[in-house]
């Protein structure tokens, strides 16, 4: 069983993008199956046609770096026909963003080889997040209709959550071509219950502190200047809060100067980037992890990462009430929810929860129960299985004996 995976980005890059696709390839070989890598000029400029990176080969599309989209995408049509002839996979897997299924589409023409595509989010929601252009505008529109053009050619959809499940059915996608494989977490991979390191509380200025915090991308739809505006009001009644923000991002220049205007100076730490490695090491120095995305429709359709890794750390947290939040989170039960986009909101709940610590340690238990039992790489990664082999009949191709046990 050979899969084609063509990606947006891959290793050395570190993001969210890049952590779903290893967890992909690793629980796929584990099953026995030969993944092969593309990425696409979105990787970077580059010469190199292949290289390797935490044991895996990489097949790069050579780049200047300028090139405009549909350069861009004829060049990784050509490397892509190139690799199925030279390859000869059984399935090509083209994840996120439509500029890698579209070149897909049209490197197979005439081919037999089936296509799945990966939505992960829609391009024309990115496009809006990334202040690129305004929903309802021609070139959301336009994105939408490439997206839809995409989706309708695919032999079989999987995507991240039901919410984009329903985005993609709108489109008229006949249910049964879509199918969810939910973002999950490696549940060995986190410290459970584990206490805050005293070395690191102290360098932080947190020792003694009620600490909330946030570690990620500091983008405009996670809300973090709510964040700022609730701890300005709880301080007022608890002036020992202090607030850690892991990370950067966009907004970070933004929040500093919003930080400094309300006189939080003395009660914000802004840590700058930190290696993947040591991020559990700053989570576990928080009280109270802090998820204020807006409610727009990206945050609407689509579940998050961070949550299913506070669970699986026992963490605490407190997550606005938009839809990708309530498809992964029940208030009180697993998580704490709030109304999206005010910070009053958001300062009274984390009030409350803080007010609630007495029942944290059965919530933190049965969040950690939730992940272990329904969001393992492992569960997610063998759906692909039966989406594979709905593929292959589709194009009147033969199940490999991987695909019928």
């Amino acid at each position: 069983m050979r899969v084609l995976h063509v990606l947006d980005h891959s290793i050395p890059l570190h993001s969210g993008y890049t952590f779903r696709t290893l967890a992909i390839l690793r629980e796929q070989r584990r099953l026995g199956w030969q993944t092969l890598q593309l990425t696409t000029p979105k990787q970077g400029a580059t010469t190199a046609r292949e290289e390797s990176a935490d044991s895996l080969v990489l097949h790069r599309t050579p780049n200047r770096g300028d090139e405009g989209l549909v350069t861009q995408m004829r060049m990784t049509a050509r490397r892509i026909g190139e690799l199925v002839r030279s390859e000869q996979p059984d399935i090509v897997h083209a994840h996120s963003p439509v500029l890698n299924a579209l070149p897909a589409l049209w490197s197979r023409m005439g081919s037999r080889v089936p296509l799945v595509y990966e939505l992960r989010a829609s391009w024309e929601d990115a496009a809006v997040d990334h202040g690129t252009t305004t929903e309802g505008s021609l070139r959301y529109r336009l994105s939408r209709g490439l997206e839809t053009i995409a989706l309708m050619g695919a032999d079989q959809i999987t995507t991240i959550c039901d919410g984009l499940r329903g985005d993609i059915e709108s489109r008229g996608i006949a249910a049964d071509k879509v199918t969810v494989i939910p973002n999950a977490v490696d549940v060995a991979d986190f410290r459970f219950g584990v206490p805050a390191s005293p070395e690191l509380q102290a360098r932080l200025g947190l020792a003694g502190r009620t600490v909330l915090g946030f570690a990620g991308s500091f983008y405009g739809y996670e809300g973090l200047h709510l964040l700022v505006q609730a701890l300005a009001l709880l301080r007022r009644q608890r002036p020992d809060l202090m607030l850690l923000l892991v990370g950067g991002g966009p907004q970070e220049q933004s929040l500093r100067a919003q930080v400094a205007a309300a006189g939080l100076g003395d009660a914000v730490v802004f840590t700058g980037r930190v290696p993947h490695t040591e991020v559990q090491r700053y989570y576990e120095v928080i009280d109270v992890l802090v998820y204020p995305r807006l409610p727009i429709r990206l945050t609407e359709l689509v579940t998050p990462l961070k949550p299913l890794e506070a669970m699986a750390q026992g963490r605490v947290f407190v997550a606005s009430d938009v839809g990708g939040h309530r498809e992964l989170i029940r208030h009180g039960d697993t998580g704490y929810l709030c109304p999206a986009g005010s910070a009053e909101a958001l300062a009274q709940a984390l009030d409350a929860a803080l007010n609630d610590r007495f029942r944290w340690p059965a919530m933190r238990e049965r969040a950690r129960r939730f992940v272990e039992r329904e969001r393992t790489w492992a569960n997610s990664v063998s759906r692909y299985a039966e989406v594979y082999r709905r593929a292959l009949v589709r194009r009147g191709r033969p199940v490999p004996a991987a695909l019928q046990a």
